[in-house]
């Protein structure tokens, strides 16, 4: 399967949210069909054409443009789909841009997924961040959606204004009760030229450091994993405009944060077991692991078997084609 990328920087989005330049994120000016076009012919370069591609509406507030612009948007679209390179499309919006009258013009262009921009549940967090939204806003977006069979999406992020890691949490658990399809884990950055910038520079906002950023990624990937939930992706997409210079101005940015994320979940999985070997007198142990997360178990320059071996383990990494598992050494 391959994704088709389309951006439509803050187009149809109604506020400036204190965190957001969608101009950097994306790397796109202006939302038009030529735009569209422009941005398809470079990925139709290398995607084989097969129903199981899809277009995906990045950036802005889809649902939140003039129904005409939706409709010039969506006919290069039409024309994949009708020739067989991609089966499906998708968008993201905000929770309070959805009505029956606006999904109703998405079904008639066969989109099938909405990737809501919740970031947080918590309405003291979304005041402070000038979301224009509240919490009932995303209940009630997701209640619509799942009304008119759309698969549901929800990005979250971590490290907002005054957001505890409690509040993050508490967000986790209401997302995990709407059941949605699948959900992003985003940590908060500091972009240049944006409110929040402003409050940085003056030292009222201190970003998450990347450990904290990681953990509570971790924790959160733990509890939609346990509940059925794909977490889809941890960390934005590093292209070239958002990573060049002076872009990110502060803030837990990191290229392979996905790849932290993932480590810090292998080792919160793996610690308490080898703890309990070693309270059982066993100091030498094996970890069997598939090959492909091996280096996820290593974790970045090895960081998790050097933890391990701070609590007294002495550690042997064997791959393995079954499961991972996790024994005391023969001696």
């Amino acid at each position: 399967m391959s994704i088709i990328p389309i951006f439509i920087p803050h187009a149809g989005c109604p506020h400036q949210c204190v965190f957001c330049n969608q101009k950097k994120i994306s790397g796109q000016k202006i939302a038009s069909a030529q735009a569209v076009r422009e941005q398809i012919a470079k990925y139709l370069q290398w995607v084989k054409p097969g129903r199981d591609n899809e277009a995906a509406f990045y950036g802005g507030s889809f649902t939140g443009l003039d129904a005409a612009l939706q409709e010039e948007l969506f006919a290069p679209v039409d024309e994949l789909l009708c020739d067989g390179v991609i089966g499906s499309v998708r968008c993201s919006t905000r929770p309070d841009y959805i009505s029956a009258e606006k999904l109703a013009l998405l079904k008639k262009h066969n989109l099938t997924t909405v990737e809501l921009g919740v970031q947080s549940l918590d309405d003291k967090v979304l005041a402070l961040a000038e979301r224009g939204h509240d919490a009932a806003s995303v209940v009630q977006a997701v209640q619509l959606l799942r009304a008119y069979g759309f698969n549901v999406g929800l990005q979250l992020m971590c490290g907002m204004p005054e957001q505890t890691a409690a509040s993050f949490l508490a967000t986790v658990a209401q997302s995990i009760a709407l059941k949605p399809d699948f959900v992003r884990l985003y940590p908060l950055l500091v972009i240049k030229d944006t409110p929040l910038e402003e409050s940085y520079r003056r030292g009222e906002f201190k970003p998450l450091a990347v450990d904290e950023a990681v953990e509570l990624c971790a924790q959160a990937w733990e509890q939609f994993n346990a509940a059925g939930i794909k977490v889809i992706r941890t960390g934005l997409q590093p292209d070239d405009e958002l990573c060049s210079p002076g872009n990110i101005v502060a803030g837990p940015f990191q290229p392979a944060f996905g790849e932290l994320v993932k480590s810090r979940v292998l080792c919160r999985k793996v610690t308490p077991q080898i703890l309990q070997l070693l309270r059982g007198g066993s100091a030498k142990i094996k970890i069997y692991v598939p090959q492909n997360d091996e280096s996820k178990l290593r974790g970045q320059k090895n960081a998790n078997i050097k933890y391990w071996q701070s609590l007294g383990a002495q550690i042997e990494v064997v791959k393995t084609e079954g499961t991972l598992k996790v024994e005391a050494a023969d001696e």
